[in-house]
Order: structure tokens, then C-alpha cells, then sequence
């Protein structure tokens, strides 16, 4: 079986997972629309690929897949996956498995107002969101919601436009400027959807954060939860974490999976404030930067994924981490052209 992974941008790692899960019995071809992605490097075949929204992004993937024998495709972008859950039966029919959930799922996970909805709807912990400045102002007056708070953009990737205010001066300021911003972000098309409640106000909790990547099969069924404290942070991605053993954020995360039912993995931010309530912050229904902190600890993800989509049952040890094994992540160079 051949592996496509697509806008797989700077995740060489996964690259590198793949290949090893493979251990020389198929190939791991990697797309980006970027020639110079460093993922592109490492993979056994490497293809510049227009951009997702490009009208033709589909059949070039198709194509793709029909001349290089590729049976499994893993997007690695989330404002890819919504495309991919709505096309995943064409690739069916050419013998294509694309592991990505279902669309309502996917649209659940990338607006970050209707993940508010569905963790308030289903009783679990959530920070107090606001999808309108007028919204917010007036929880600031009652004193429903206090400063500090968090703006964040609706539809939401790598962290960006996240700002922290504490007075409702900055609070306006910041929000007429991330409107503006966002205009030149690839967050752009899909904000202009719902111009007027595309930034959220959220209420701040402080606390630990802990990263958990949710584990179901292909079939949605829930199967296993890796949790992580997180040590530190560099541009939007867990940059140092250790793993640890809490039953309590193991049954959310069993809880979420089972709500969600998304396939395979999704990540999942959480806080824990000091009096011990878990808030969730983030779903994101793929692999997260906080997964190789779970593989180098023991799980291995992509050989499950690979024993699932060839009927196989996975070893068990793939669907467990060993808790204590603290890990950060470096900097690599990738050669992408010499003279």
C-alpha cells in the first residue's frame, strides 16, 4: 500500500512514521503547494500540488492516486479536510481510503463557535464564548465575563490571530485589528462566510494545559486517549510536553470521542485550572503537534491506521503511551534544492 499525505508542509516526522510503518512494503508520497516544503524531502515521491481551494485540486489528487497506486490519503491542513469529507466517496471508487471524518463532524471541529455549542450541548466544560463584540461588551458590564479574554478567529488554524486583552479599550482595538488582518490570512475566504461573527471573545482560563489526542478506528469507535502536559509552546504547536497518566482526562477524552465519532485521531487542547475543572479549548479532527510526543512514548498511530486499512487488528502497545517521558521538539534542515 502507497501513502499519500497531502499539504504536509513542514511535518517531516509524519513523513518519517509512515515510512517506518510501511517498514519497505509500500511508498509515502507527500503534495504541497509550497516546492520548498520541507516534508516534500524526506517522502519517497514528492509532488507540487496547486492549492486546495483551486478549482482543480480534486482531480489533480485523483490523478495522483490513480498512477501511483496509492490506497490511503491523509490530508495534514484542517481548511483541507472540509473538501476531502465531501469528495471521500469518489476516492472510494478508485480504491482510495481517505481517513477523514464525516463533513459534520469536520465543519463541528473547524468553526470554533459551533465546537462551543456541541461541548456546551453535551455538558462539558468550556471556556464562555461570545461570537459578537456587542455579546461580549455586554457580559464584560454584568460581570458575566471578566478580563482578561481571549479574541480568536472563528474558523481557526496554527494559532493565528489568537490575542490576549485585559480592558475594553484594547478589547475594540484588538478586534478592529484582527478584522482587518484576517483579510490577509488564508483564514480570508472563509471568514467572509459570516463577515460579522467571524472573530470569537473568549472567556480566559487559567490553569494547565494538557494536549490529548483522541484515538477511534476507521469504523468511529472509540478505542484509546493520550495525555500530555504541556511544558512549553513555540508558534502555535506544543514545543515541550511529558505524559502522564489522569483517568479523569482520559474519560473526557473517551467521552469526546464518543460524541464526536470522528475517524482515526483528533487533537484536542484542554485546561485544567486550579480547582481541578478540565475546560476544553480546541478540536482539531487530525494529527495535532502534540502527536509525536504520544509516538515517542509508545503509540504508533500510523501503523494502526495502516493495520485498519487492510483489515489488520493493531497491536495493542500501538494504542498505549508510556506516562513520564518528557520530549521537545528541535529545528532540522531540509535541502531542497543545490547547484
Amino acid at each position: 500500500m502507497n501513502v499519500l499525505l497531502t499539504s504536509a508542509g513542514r511535518r517531516n516526522y509524519l513523513v518519517s512514521y509512515f515510512r517506518q510503518a510501511l517498514d519497505g512494503k509500500g511508498e509515502v508520497l507527500a503534495t504541497d503547494s509550497d516546492p520548498n516544503a520541507a516534508a516534500l524531502q524526506g517522502a519517497d515521491q514528492a509532488f507540487v500540488a496547486p492549492k486546495f481551494s483551486d478549482e482543480g485540486y480534486i482531480d489533480f489528487l485523483m490523478d495522483l492516486c490513480r498512477r501511483n497506486d496509492v490506497g490511503l490519503l491523509i490530508s495534514l491542513n484542517d481548511l483541507e479536510l472540509p473538501l476531502l469529507a465531501r469528495q471521500k466517496g469518489l476516492f472510494q471508487g478508485i480504491g482510495v481510503t481517505v481517513v477523514v471524518s464525516e463533513p459534520k463532524v469536520i465543519d463541528t471541529c473547524l468553526d470554533k463557535w459551533a465546537t462551543y455549542r456541541f461541548l456546551s450541548d453535551a455538558g462539558i466544560g468550556v471556556p464562555r464564548t461570545f461570537s459578537t463584540l456587542h455579546e461580549a461588551q455586554l457580559a464584560l458590564d454584568s460581570g458575566e465575563l471578566r478580563f482578561p479574554v481571549v479574541l480568536k478567529p472563528r474558523w481557526g488554524t496554527g494559532s493565528i490571530g489568537i490575542e490576549l486583552v485585559d480592558s475594553h479599550e484594547q478589547l475594540v482595538w484588538a478586534y478592529h485589528l484582527l478584522s482587518c488582518k484576517l483579510e490577509r490570512t488564508i483564514l480570508a475566504g472563509i471568514s467572509r462566510t459570516d463577515r460579522h461573527r467571524a472573530i470569537l471573545i473568549q472567556e480566559f482560563v487559567a490553569g494547565i494545559e494538557y494536549g490529548l489526542d483522541l484515538i477511534n478506528d476507521l469504523n468511529e469507535q472509540y478505542l484509546s486517549t493520550f495525555v500530555k502536559r504541556k511544558l512549553s509552546m513555540r508558534a502555535g504547536e506544543t514545543d515541550k510536553a511529558v505524559t502522564v497518566d489522569m483517568p479523569e482526562l482520559q474519560e473526557l477524552g473517551r467521552k469526546l470521542a464518543s460524541l464526536l465519532q470522528h475517524v482515526a485521531i483528533t487533537d484536542c487542547d484542554v485546561v485544567v485550572s486550579e480547582d481541578g475543572r478540565a475546560a476544553v479549548l480546541e478540536l482539531n479532527p487530525r494529527f495535532g503537534g502534540g502527536y509525536p510526543f504520544s509516538h515517542v512514548a509508545g503509540a504508533n498511530i500510523p501503523a494502526a491506521i495502516l493495520a485498519w486499512a487492510e483489515g489488520r487488528e493493531p497491536r495493542s502497545e500501538w494504542l498505549q503511551v508510556r506516562p513520564g517521558v518528557t520530549a521537545a521538539k528541535y529545528d532540522m534542515m531540509a535541502v531542497v534544492r543545490s547547484s
